[in-house]
């Protein structure tokens, strides 16, 4: 039996019982004596840790199995479950589990100001466990309302980093797990033993009074996104158009600019040729450009050659040919 832990198993109990029954031998009060001491025998389940209470002053605390303490009014418990996970709800109460499960909305907890200065009501529930019994029962006045107030605190001091937009969208998880570390970190200050297991956002939206107005505003967002969406698809197929054009018209100014630099090289050895030729007889090479330019020129118009010594010179051709063309008609 140990004496200084003031705990017995049920055997030790047996033969401390025996021993004082043989003392005292059949006195009448024996029978009381045992059933007043058997009452101090309690047992403790699996998920479950016992505070003990002497003369109203806590002692230890008694695990799982069948344990022994003095009996009341000498001493008192206190039973908690130690593995359960326990759930505390902010801004909303479950009246009924149901199904269907219906909740009553408490507005003095769940309005909360984002950082840009928009109001929102914020629904969220908090899960903890108890990590160590003593702390949890004394060093928290009132363990569910401290941990309820500081959990609001915590969010509304998270939510207060948010706009609205992020509040109601994408930063959700970011706000779930800052408001858990935060709610933790005030709860390890208090020493309560407690372990924050998760904080979940139930419901987040805008106060039932501005909620319409909250929609014109998320349709008005919806469609700013596909005007947008459109401008680029169009935009992405245009500019490559555009592109394609511009490319095409500088390989062709590129393509005529090497044209005419080849035909611009061309006509200067040709000009340098003539002009070579032109120092070597420059009477010929005068009738040759005169010749070269009438055929060129003239090509398509019938011609007359005239020898120079045609008598009574050019006017008698044209006449002579006036006649032969009245007769032909």
């Amino acid at each position: 039996m140990d004496k200084g832990n003031d705990m017995y198993t049920l055997e030790e109990l047996l033969k401390f019982i025996k021993k004082y029954i043989g003392k005292f031998g059949k006195s009448i009060f024996i029978p009381i004596i045992v059933v007043y001491i058997l009452t101090g025998v309690f047992s403790v389940g699996p998920d479950e840790e016992v505070a003990l209470f002497l003369f109203g002053k806590y002692q230890k605390t008694a695990g799982p199995g069948i344990n022994w303490y003095f009996p009341r009014p000498i001493a008192s418990r206190i039973k908690v479950k130690t593995t359960k996970v326990y759930r505390i709800e902010v801004g909303f109460r479950t009246v009924s589990p149901g199904p269907p499960a219906k909740y009553k909305d408490m507005r003095e907890e769940s309005l909360i100001l984002t950082g840009d200065e928009n109001i929102l009501d914020v629904d969220f529930s908090v899960q903890y466990k108890i990590t160590d019994l003593k702390k949890f029962l004394f060093n928290m006045g009132d363990p569910y309302k401290t941990i309820k107030d500081s959990a609001e605190a915590s969010m509304r001091q998270i939510v207060g980093k948010y706009n609205i937009d992020e509040t109601l969208t994408e930063g959700k998880s970011n706000i779930q797990i800052q408001t858990r570390e935060k709610l933790q970190e005030i709860l390890q200050k208090y020493d309560s033993g407690i372990t924050v297991l998760n904080v979940q956002l139930q419901d987040v939206q805008p106060p039932k009074e501005v909620i319409q107005a909250f929609k014109d505003v998320a349709s008005a967002r919806e469609d700013k996104i596909r005007y947008i969406n459109e401008s680029n698809g169009y935009m992405n197929d245009i500019i490559p158009k555009a592109r394609g054009e511009a490319f095409k018209v500088l390989n062709d100014a590129e393509g005529y600019k090497e044209k005419r630099i080849k035909e611009a090289q061309g006509d200067v050895v040709r000009f340098l040729k003539l002009y070579e030729n032109y120092k070597l007889g420059k009477e010929v090479t005068k009738t040759r450009l005169y010749l070269e330019n009438l055929e060129r020129n003239l090509k398509d118009v019938d011609k007359v050659i005239i020898d120079s010594d045609v008598k009574n010179g050019v006017l008698n051709l044209i006449q002579e040919e006036g006649k032969t063309n009245e007769k032909g008609n």
